[in-house]
């Protein structure tokens, strides 16, 4: 079996679906986009990743994937995936007293005040698009103020996904103190722990479903583990330049910065990058109080939307994953997956291949 792939018509004008003999039978391996459509020769060309012998299979790259969407689309889990991440449900809400003030700022950087988000397998687990979220929704009314009316206000925008340029050492903690909080509360909504589950994959007997839904899990709660001890290292971090009465780094007119992290992968601001995570809008939306009563620090009440979810985009495959992908119960994945309900298909025998054009990367 093969799959249908998005190609553009004979004049270029719009795009169709087709088969691509060869091209589509290549295995997954970490890298980068390479293929492309060549609208004069009328083909796809594919340059290859690395240098070739002989006989060797030929990997290409799918995108960037998560692994809970190689396992719903394309039947495998892959090890070691560089692009590995957890989406997250986070919101402002709209019964909180600064919903009004929160909600003008995100939108200046770009951001909408409810949205699905990523807590990525490296570090750090946050893009810029979360750290400048997340500082928005942690910031007081005279942080808000600042954004909105202050000196430079319009340009500081800019500044929100960086790590050089804090709001202050308040909100930096507050905001890890969210993040360690939140992660640390997903991982109580699975039923078994990460070393419950490596014993799991130690059994010979096991069967290649309940494997491949194992092996998915454990990803998914070490990704969460690495957020928690992220956000508690950061927390500890600032807290000690609270104590000492650092001084926040001096913020320069001439040296504004893009709204970007360290990761030298980022290279546009915010407002100019389409979100990494498909904007949806979040249901019971939490204020940060809500949140960080977990952490001792408000009055104690659910966290997790009401419903304790981990949402990742686990749903059964449409004809075309370039098309919104809507979330589901992580729990709900598993039992499918381990149930056998769920078709997988080995790494290196693939009945299902990568939808859509290679040429498009959709991470999502």
């Amino acid at each position: 079996m093969t799959r249908q792939n998005q190609i553009p018509t004979e004049d270029g004008s719009r795009v169709t679906l087709a088969l691509i003999p060869l091209w589509d039978m290549c295995n997954h391996t970490n890298g980068l986009i390479t293929t492309g459509y060549n609208l004069e020769d009328d083909r796809c060309e594919c340059v290859a990743l690395q240098d070739y012998k002989k006989n060797e299979q030929i990997y290409i790259f799918y995108g960037t994937r998560s692994n809970a969407e190689f396992v719903i689309h394309n039947g495998f889990f892959y090890e070691n995936n560089a692009h590995d991440r957890v989406k997250i449900k986070l919101g402002v809400s709209k019964s909180e007293r600064l919903y009004a003030m929160k909600a003008e700022v995100l939108a200046r950087a770009g951001i909408p005040s409810s949205s699905i988000f990523a807590l990525h397998c490296s570090e750090p687990p946050i893009s810029a698009q979360l750290l400048a979220f997340l500082r928005v929704f942690c910031m007081t009314e005279e942080e808000l103020k600042d954004y909105l009316v202050g000196d430079h206000a319009i340009n500081k925008i800019f500044t929100l996904g960086n790590t050089e340029f804090p709001v202050s050492w308040e909100n930096e903690i507050k905001l890890w103190t969210f993040l360690e909080t939140r992660a640390a509360l997903l991982l109580k909504t699975y039923k078994s722990t990460s070393e419950e589950d490596r014993l799991l994959l130690e059994k010979p007997d096991l069967s290649f479903h309940s494997r491949v839904a194992i092996k998915l899990r454990l990803a998914e709660k070490e990704i969460l583990e690495r957020a928690v001890s992220s956000g508690q290292a950061k927390r500890e971090h600032f807290q000690k330049q609270l104590e000492e009465g650092a001084q926040l780094p001096k913020y320069e007119e001439s040296s504004i910065s893009l709204l970007e992290n360290s990761d030298p992968d980022s290279k546009l601001p915010i407002i100019l990058r389409k979100l990494e995570e498909a904007e949806e809008t979040a249901d019971q939306d939490l204020s940060v109080t809500e949140v960080l009563a977990e952490a001792g620090e408000g009055p104690e009440v659910p966290l997790i939307n009401g419903e304790g979810k981990l949402i990742h985009g686990n749903t059964a495959s449409k004809a075309n994953a370039d098309l919104p992908e809507h979330a589901e119960d992580k729990t709900e994945t598993g039992d499918k997956l381990e149930n056998g309900e769920a078709t997988l298909h080995d790494d290196n025998n693939q009945s299902a291949k990568r939808t859509g054009d290679e040429a498009k990367d959709d991470g999502n």
